[in-house]
């Protein structure tokens, strides 16, 4: 099974959609799975507030713990480095849905999933934003040889 598909089953299972994002990663990083869904869980629905997009808190969050590197050396550069990478998938993201706030996407449901996310018949609105989230993290860190 690959990520799209956890992310996916952990949403269907009633996780929100950074829960289910940041939680498809820590087979990556050296965080429990259960430690990832209690950081998520206050970052659904944009927050609470139909802000920044659940799926996109996530996806940021995994490429923090996945690309930021080494942060105690020099924190300017590390923020910097984590801003420019939050920006990119935020960028690539709202390429493809036109909005980055929940309550936007919700309202427009201007879904465009990619191939792949359509190859594993995902069709719920939130669930193509999360299997599509899933994927642009994965094509970050592929880009980056992470």
């Amino acid at each position: 099974m690959n990520r799209m598909e956890t992310a996916n089953q952990t949403h269907q299972k009633g996780y929100n959609c950074c829960q289910s994002v940041l939680s498809a990663f820590t087979d990556r990083f050296d965080i429990p799975e259960e430690a990832a869904l209690r950081v998520g869980a206050g970052f659904g629905s944009g927050a609470g507030t139909g802000e920044l997009c659940g799926a996109l808190t996530g996806g940021i969050m995994a490429l923090d713990l996945l690309a930021a590197g080494d942060v105690t050396g020099d924190p300017a550069a590390a923020k910097r480095r984590a801003a420019a990478r939050a920006k990119e998938l935020q960028q690539r993201f709202s390429e493809r849905f036109g909005a980055l706030r929940c309550r936007e996407l919700l309202k427009n449901e201007k879904e465009e999933p990619s191939e792949a996310v359509r190859a594993l018949g995902i069709t719920s609105h939130c669930g193509v934003m999360i299997a599509s989230a899933v994927e642009l993290v994965e094509e970050m860190l592929k880009e980056e040889g992470i």
